[in-house]
């Protein structure tokens, strides 16, 4: 059940956060635009203060970029990391120590720098698809309402379902667009629907199979819902030990459709890097 919403944070009881945001690109310059609180922002080479423990350090840096940071940061400040990254975390953080920390889905985008940015508020999910979960979800929470932008805080349990989906979607609709020659998600979505569904159903079915995760009813929907928000966004195979490798270890067996498409993908050229 959700707890509140970036709607419930906007009230007169919200108290002002102090925010440290690693990262200066679109998202990071977003957050330190919040009314909430003040806000430290770090760009590459700087280091993280040891004071100010017990407050949320935002990373808005591609996935690559996690590890150094983390061993960058004051022993006492690792449990105020707060992960906004797309992709299967657990195992990374796990190894790391710090899968309680707190995390958070984006289901907004910043199409470039300075750019308004577009809430992920669908006609399924009008109260927006954005989650945070953990000790600083209501202040990212708190932050984003700031900035217009809504955000369910959830507990872990609810938290897991959320978090494959969006993994689900990344991968789906990214690797169909790109095997395919879409321009974008929202051509993906609507020249090749069928299998969009094909293999959003395998991924959906592999990841309850392998991690007991119960999905809530209408995936589909809300993942075809959420594409339409973001239909200009360009195709494209990345990051693919954070995403698309989860599902390709599942094995043919279980996910063949979308093992097949990389496949294709890779004889076409049109990957960066090399199946395992």
């Amino acid at each position: 059940m959700i707890k509140s919403t970036a709607e419930e944070a906007t009230t007169e009881e919200t108290k002002t956060t102090f925010y440290t945001i690693i990262g200066g690109g679109r998202i990071g310059s977003l957050l330190e635009q919040t009314t909430s609180g003040t806000t430290l922002l770090l760009k590459r080479g700087d280091v993280i203060p040891s004071d100010n423990e017990g407050t949320p350090i935002l990373i808005a840096t591609r996935n690559d970029s996690l590890e150094p940071i983390i061993k960058a940061c004051p022993p006492n400040r690792l449990k105020d990391l707060v992960f906004l990254q797309n992709g299967y975390m657990d195992s990374f953080l796990e190894e790391q120590g710090l899968i309680d920390n707190t995390q958070s889905l984006l289901y907004f985008s910043v199409p470039s720098l300075g750019v308004e940015p577009v809430d992920g508020i669908t006609s399924v999910n009008p109260e927006g698809l954005t989650a945070a979960t953990g000790v600083h979800a209501q202040a990212f929470a708190d932050m984003l309402a700031s900035l217009g932008l809504k955000c369910n805080v959830v507990n872990a349990e609810e938290y897991k379902p959320a978090m494959f989906e969006k993994l689900i979607w990344i991968s789906t609709y990214m690797l169909v667009g790109t095997a395919k020659g879409c321009a974008s998600v929202g051509e993906a979505g609507t020249k090749y629907s069928d299998l969009i569904q094909t293999v959003v159903a395998e991924l959906a079915a592999g990841v309850s199979a392998k991690e007991g995760v119960s999905f809530l009813p209408g995936t589909m929907e809300r993942l075809a819902a959420y594409t339409e928000v973001v239909k200009d966004f360009p195709c494209g195979v990345k990051e693919f030990e954070w995403r698309n490798e989860y599902f390709y270890k599942l094995g043919d067996d279980v996910v063949p459709t979308h093992n097949n498409l990389l496949r294709e993908c890779a004889e076409q050229g049109l990957l960066s890097f090399e199946l395992p």
